[in-house]
């Protein structure tokens, strides 16, 4: 969905030119990569395979094409692909129940950005009927535009879904802050030449050039976001 907002130019007397903040959704503003694995888990254990727990760290943060496919070769489960992302799908919004858990700092934050006119994209891996269901308990008023992973051809880690984020908005991705939680989303947003702030949700995530590694949401605020910008321009 996109609203008519106009993308601007967020210059401040301070200098900064952050244009966007573009926003993974799970793992990084709700708190549901458990919610998915205990989907994948349900699936599975109906088709009569136990998934291991090594598993979970290959299909954090991964389009659901690819953490399906992966469970379907790992398991041998004998399902077509398109069946099964469907049933996950449909299971996860089932374990949803109308309600999605925030992660600390992030209502705060999508506040301050709209607070102050940062034009702000949703930017997932998950498909749209996925997206827009948790859409509803983070306020679709916040984001001037959402990016599923089944709206465009290729989603994380390559970089398309940033850069159709970026260009949605009318947006330079050099000028650009990413907010994500995992590798797959980090070298998404780095292949897009956007500034990256790497929230670890499951797995490690190293420091690098253009990338800032915090501890939770909490510590993200329209100031430092903004500095973000103006130190690598």
């Amino acid at each position: 969905m996109t609203s008519s907002i106009p993308a601007v130019d967020t210059r401040t007397a301070e200098g900064s030119a952050l244009q966007a903040v573009l926003l993974d959704m799970d793992g990084t503003l709700v708190d549901t990569e458990g919610i998915w694995w205990d989907a994948e888990v349900s699936i599975f254990a109906e088709l009569g395979h136990a998934l291991v727990e090594e598993y979970r760290h290959v299909v954090v943060g991964g389009p659901m094409t690819r953490s399906a496919s992966f469970l379907i070769e790992a398991t041998g489960a004998d399902i077509a692909l398109a069946e099964l992302t469907g049933l996950l799908n449909s299971r996860f919004t089932e374990l949803l129940d109308g309600t999605v858990p925030l992660l600390p700092g992030a209502r705060r934050l999508l506040t301050e950005l709209s607070a102050h006119g940062v034009p702000t994209a949703l930017v997932s891996a998950s498909h749209r009927r996925v997206l827009e269901a948790v859409l509803r308990s983070l306020g679709p008023e916040h984001f001037s535009l959402t990016v599923a992973g089944d709206d465009i051809g290729r989603t994380k880690p390559h970089p398309d879904p940033y850069l159709f984020a970026a260009a949605g908005l009318g947006v330079d991705p050099a000028r650009c802050v990413v907010v994500e939680d995992t590798v797959t989303g980090v070298t998404a947003a780095e292949a897009a030449g956007c500034q990256v702030v790497a929230v670890p949700s499951l797995v490690p995530i190293e420091p690098a050039v253009g990338r800032t590694v915090v501890g939770s949401l909490e510590e993200v605020d329209v100031p430092f976001l903004r500095t973000l910008v103006t130190a690598m321009h």
